[in-house]
């Protein structure tokens, strides 16, 4: 923290060198180090030749080069060295006659706004105002500012090539890297009222860094060993927009990041068949069958051995309904016998057993402790109330009948009437009684998707109403505000997971509708929020350093999704997203969509656990869950590695929704756009 206040000095005292507001330029500044000391830091003045000098002759050279385009700005820093030299190099970008209280700010798949939605733990404005982060826990290695007055936004952006990383011994503090990474840092500062972009290499976060959920320590500024002789280019872009509106800045960033990283599909030797050959693997080998429910375990599980426990969960992590669908229509397709058994005797297992007095689905039983939750959700029972519908428009199909859980959904759907509220939107959780105890509405648009479904299914207009009535919430609330927030249980904050939902919510419905002014206005929602969501996931490849088990197989990052700003891990949580961005992409000319769907598509299957190459997964088709590409951990192993708890029950199954793209289309009857 010391380090950080005096470099925050000596930008104060340096303000006298900014010009007039209509111009937009950087100042600079060394730390230089010498092992065993605390780093001394040094303003930087440019001189004639493009040079950066300070006040005492220093250890490496430093040439500043400028170029201007109508709409950027790109710095290129060259620093090399006369002798061994051990640095960080920053720059702060003032904003010209921006104040700080007039903006929101953004680093994608990390910030939004303020973070305001995130505890006083997780980094936010309750801690600070002014914030610097490692690139590596960003979708793009980019900071944007967003001037609420006049419309007006700046961005950041580094552009490198190399995927360089090293280790280090310390999590905080100064430290000398072990080798050369390729990681720099971003951020925002408050200097005296006014917003400033903040930038520079290798990466130094503050005032706070975030080790793992709700953990905030000490900030901590890497340098980086340059040898005599040795060089190192620098190059970042600055930009500046005018955007109406918080989310259209979101959009134009989303799209500039997009076009300048231009992600490629990841090569793998997978196709639809062949991977769901591999992810069938945990049906066979998950499945329980020794209490009153059965089911495929999918959570609470050991990454080392992948044995089976003792907890089944309808929804959220576990996706238990869902993955019994999948193997029974898996089972189908290719003349699994055993798969199907299995299948259905999970289906009447719940049907049997499993729901409550009230008709809620049980959502979480650990028969080993004799636990169960009491407390219910909409996003689990909606997640439930989504399998059941699929299992049961596929049993129609095959000219099968099931008039009794037919029965059950409907007394669900009753109670999904009685909790949902005059705006709209679903109380987030509640219990038997119908009783809420989280009234918070950011986990609505689950339950628009098994509305949607049942409007359709059971031929019900009260379910369609219902769905409606949901978007007039999602609409409101969440996407005119641009406030995606509290859609995944094991945190409460922004996350990915709520713009997903809203996004595919919109996509529902406009299958649920005909076409008309009204379907029209869902596709564009629809769109809206999709940026919102793409904007969670990676436009990039992050380092990894040797020893990483997943910089050591060749992981790319391109595709994933980072979760939320508690839980700072990618994830393959994808299912229908990929096919509504193909849906996009034909709906609403933007070929971007369907490119990037199909990176996701392609980068989503590199980690397939099969014998010979399990990724440190102890059984094959176990998907990984925890995937900790930066310098967070769940609470075991750090980056490179994943927790040593996972939950392949929803990895498993949003997997398997990706790799059936026509499953909705066919639900609904409708044929999917193709772009």
């Amino acid at each position: 923290m010391k380090k950080y206040i005096h470099s925050l000095t000596f930008l104060f005292l340096c303000q006298w060198i900014i010009p007039a507001p209509e111009t937009v330029v950087t100042t600079g500044s060394i730390c230089i180090k010498s092992p065993g000391n605390p780093a001394v830091a040094y303003a930087l003045r440019e001189d004639a030749d493009g040079y950066l000098a300070a006040e005492r002759e220093l250890p490496l050279s430093i040439r500043r080069e400028t170029s201007e385009t109508p709409e950027a700005t790109r710095i290129k820093v060259t620093l090399t060295a006369r002798e061994k030299v051990y640095y960080s190099y920053e720059e702060i970008c003032p904003l010209p006659a921006v104040n700080h209280a007039d903006c929101q700010f953004y680093m994608p798949g990390f910030w939004y706004r303020r973070n305001l939605r995130s505890p006083k733990e997780a980094p936010s404005f309750y801690t600070s105002d002014s914030w610097q982060v490692r690139e590596d826990r960003l979708s793009a290695p980019l900071t944007g500012i967003y001037n609420e007055k006049n419309g007006d936004y700046y961005t950041v952006l580094r552009l490198e090539k190399s995927r360089d990383e090293a280790l280090t011994t310390h999590a905080s503090g100064e430290v000398i890297l072990s080798g050369r990474t390729s990681l720099g840092f971003t951020g925002f500062r408050n200097i005296a009222g006014r917003a400033a972009l903040a930038f520079g290499f290798p990466y130094h976060e503050a005032p706070r860094t975030y080790i793992r959920k709700l953990t905030l320590i000490p900030p901590v500024q890497a340098f980086e060993k340059l040898e005599k002789g040795e060089s190192r280019e620098l190059l970042w872009e600055i930009r500046k927009g005018n955007a109406p509106d918080y989310s259209a800045f979101i959009a134009d960033t989303w799209t500039y990041a997009f076009d300048t990283f231009r992600p490629q599909e990841v090569k793998t030797p997978y196709d639809r068949a062949s991977a769901k050959k591999v992810l069938s693997g945990f049906f066979t080998g998950s499945y329980v069958d020794r209490y009153e429910l059965k089911y495929f375990s999918g959570v609470h599980m050991r990454t080392d051995d992948c044995e089976s426990t003792a907890s089944v969960e309808v929804g959220f992590v576990g996706r238990v309904l869902l993955n019994a669908f999948n193997a029974l229509e898996y089972g189908e397709e290719t003349n699994r016998a055993d798969l199907v058994g299995k299948a259905n005797s999970v289906f009447d297992s719940y049907l049997a057993h499993g729901f409550t007095p009230g008709g809620f689905f049980r959502e979480f039983v650990n028969y080993e402790r004799g636990e169960e939750e009491t407390i219910f959700s909409i996003r689990r029972q909606s997640e439930g109330a989504f399998a059941i519908l699929h299992y049961l428009d596929y049993e129609k199909k095959k000219g099968r009948k099931h008039p009794g859980w037919e029965t059950k959904i409907k007394t669900l759907l009753s109670n999904f009437s009685k909790l949902q509220n005059a705006d709209g939107s679903f109380p987030r959780k509640f219990d038997d009684h119908l009783t809420p105890s989280d009234a918070s509405g950011g986990s609505t648009p689950s339950a628009t998707l098994p509305l949607t479904m049942a409007s359709h299914y059971f031929n019900d207009k009260s379910c369609l109403e219902s769905a409606r009535r949901t978007a007039l919430y999602l609409e409101k609330e969440l996407i005119a505000k641009a406030d995606y927030f509290s859609s995944t249980l094991d945190a409460n904050c922004e996350d990915k997971e709520a713009s997903l939902y809203a996004s595919t919510a919109m996509y529902y419905l406009s299958m649920a509708v005909p076409p008309g002014k009204e379907r029209e206005h869902y596709a564009d929602l629809c769109k809206q929020a999709a940026y919102f969501c793409l904007s969670w996931y990676y436009l990039w490849d992050v380092p990894f350093a040797r020893g990483q088990m997943l910089g050591d197989t060749g992981f790319l990052s391109r595709g994933w999704g980072n979760v939320s700003v508690e839980n700072n891990h990618i994830d393959v949580f994808i299912f229908e997203f990929a096919t509504a961005l193909d849906w996009l992409a034909a709906e609403r000319n933007e070929p971007r969509f369907s490119a990037f769907s199909s990176v996701i598509k392609t980068s989503m299957l590199q980690l397939m656990p099969v014998e010979g190459s399990l990724f440190n997964i102890g059984k094959a088709g176990y998907y990984p869950e925890v995937v900790q590409h930066t310098a967070w951990d769940y609470g075991k192993n750090g980056k490179g590695f994943y927790n040593d708890i996972f939950a392949p029950g929803w990895t498993v199954a949003s997997l398997w929704q990706m790799l059936s793209p026509d499953r909705v289309a066919g639900f609904f009857n409708r044929k999917q756009s193709s772009f």
